[in-house]
């Protein structure tokens, strides 16, 4: 306890700026609220906030009592009271009218590397961003994930607003749960509501058609039907084939976004940013497609802030873009101006690396979109292993390959494994070239759950403990590795950059 008397004694006096201190202190959290001051602390490796003074709030806040002062944990209950007091530390929404960026934290480590990055940018910054299938193979729930979130705003004093999106959320339950919990942006996954009508004949496609009510048939038939529509300097045309698929393919799942939207998003008591995400369905999304799937949303009063739309098959995970960068551009000309006719965003997943197209997602939305990334914390944190313990590097890397059918069974994985260098041949110097090899990226983006999750016969972690350990021994190198990574993002996603 002694340990905290000079901390104390510098909060007191109303500063922390230049106190030597035996432990580590979060100089930009200290918060001087009325009659009480907080700082974040370390000690034994483990955060806590720091308080001191008098009323409700120091009153209300859960720790261990040090007769002029708390030390108090990093739990929920105190999360919410920061929250209650500190409206920086409450996710909001940001809207249509700005630009976003999403910073998923797969290690639990990053937010606060992530904050620091986007601190007086343009570009804003979405927090808290893991779907629940990264929370199940991570060992998180999404309570947990916004409490995180919101004690690293406060450690890293960011007072300009953060976002927390819960992503790729399925069900209702999820949604309700999130809501609750604090997010301010609901990610609705419908891919599961998006009919595959790959292999199907045409008399099978029709006759599912035929099976909708005749009022629904009429009501398509006679907004969309041999009417053409001009936008974004291109013309949609709507022939009975090209209608009879989109609605087959996408009916359900835009009834699915108005059933959430009435009942849940409409009825948080709070502004919310909506994205629905159709980015993981079995083919991309075509212009027609798109202008139905917003024109019935519109038609339904249902209001999104972003649509995730799948473009084409060369978006991959982890790896830069690698089709034809002229076709992108020009789908996605079009694609933007169907977003500000109907009035949201572009909303682009899987948007870690993808810096070829950075400038056309610029120029086309205007400076409006919204850009996911989430494993490349992941990625640089294999680099430092790589670089500074490249054994523990080829026991992961061995094992992503050995149980590369069961990384399947949770992402849409295109990597050749036979076109990755083989481990054994690779020196010690050379298994950085696995970390910017196409094949090799797409293979362990998607092989940190698994890597995570495995415990040898005794139950100890098989990689988790030594990949940490390592990782703290190199602290500094990695947070200035992964700084300069995510500001070569940033830089080129925030218009005052350019």
């Amino acid at each position: 306890m002694s340990a905290f008397k000079p901390i104390v004694e510098a909060m007191t006096r109303g500063s922390v700026a230049g106190v030597e201190s035996r432990m580590p202190i979060y100089r930009d959290s200290f918060t001087d609220l009325d009659s009480v001051k907080l700082l974040m602390v370390e000690s034994s490796g483990k955060r806590y906030i720091l308080a001191t003074g008098t009323g409700r709030m120091y009153d209300d806040l859960h720790g261990d009592s040090g007769g002029d002062y708390k030390i108090c944990g990093l739990n929920h209950h105190n999360r919410l009271l920061l929250n209650k007091y500190l409206s920086f530390t409450v996710p909001v929404a940001f809207g249509k009218d700005t630009a976003s960026i999403g910073l998923g934290d797969r290690l639990g480590i990053a937010t606060p590397l992530y904050i620091r990055a986007v601190k007086g940018r343009e570009v804003k910054p979405v927090l808290a961003q893991q779907s629940i299938r990264e929370l199940d193979l991570t060992g998180r729930n999404l309570r947990d994930l916004l409490d995180i979130t919101c004690f690293a705003v406060f450690q890293e004093g960011y007072r300009s607003g953060f976002g927390a999106d819960g992503d790729h959320l399925k069900t209702e339950v999820d949604v309700a749960r999130a809501l609750g919990f604090g997010f301010s942006m609901i990610t609705l996954d419908c891919c599961n509501r998006i009919h595959n009508t790959a292999g199907m004949r045409r008399s099978e496609i029709k006759k599912h058609y035929r099976a909708f009510p005749g009022k629904t048939r009429k009501h398509f038939e006679e907004n969309y039907l041999n009417r053409p529509i001009k936008i974004g300097g291109a013309y949609i045309r709507y022939d009975e084939e090209t209608l009879v698929d989109d609605i087959l393919k996408y009916r359900n799942a835009i009834t699915y976004v108005a059933h959430i939207s009435n009942s849940y998003i409409s009825k948080s008591g709070r502004k919310v940013d909506f994205e629905v995400a159709i980015d993981e369905s079995p083919f991309p999304a075509t212009i027609a497609a798109h202008y139905l799937i917003a024109h019935e949303l519109q038609q339904g009063g249902v209001e999104i802030e972003n649509l995730a739309l799948k473009f084409n098959d060369n978006i991959k995970k982890g790896i830069d873009y690698r089709g034809d960068l002229k076709a992108f551009e020009k789908d996605l000309r079009v694609h933007a101006a169907i977003a500000d006719h109907f009035g949201y965003r572009l909303s682009f997943h899987s948007g870690s690396d993808k810096f070829s197209i950075y400038p056309s997602i610029l120029k086309h939305t205007k400076g409006r979109f919204h850009v996911k990334t989430t494993g490349t914390s992941w990625l640089e944190a294999l680099r430092m292993i790589a670089k500074r313990n490249p054994a523990l590097y080829r026991k992961m890397h061995r094992y992503a390959l050995k149980n590369f059918d069961e990384l399947c069974e949770f992402y849409t994985v295109t990597a050749d494994l036979d076109a990755i260098p083989p481990l054994e041949r690779a020196k010690e110097e050379e298994l950085l070239n696995y970390l910017d090899d196409d094949n090799a990226r797409q293979l362990l983006y998607t092989a940190y759950g698994i890597l995570f999750r495995e415990r040898d016969q005794s139950g100890a972690p098989l990689f988790r403990e030594e990949f940490f350990n390592t990782l703290q021994a190199n602290q500094e190198e990695f947070e200035t590795d992964l700084a300069n990574y995510i500001n070569r993002h940033l830089d080129m996603l925030d218009r005052q950059s350019h």
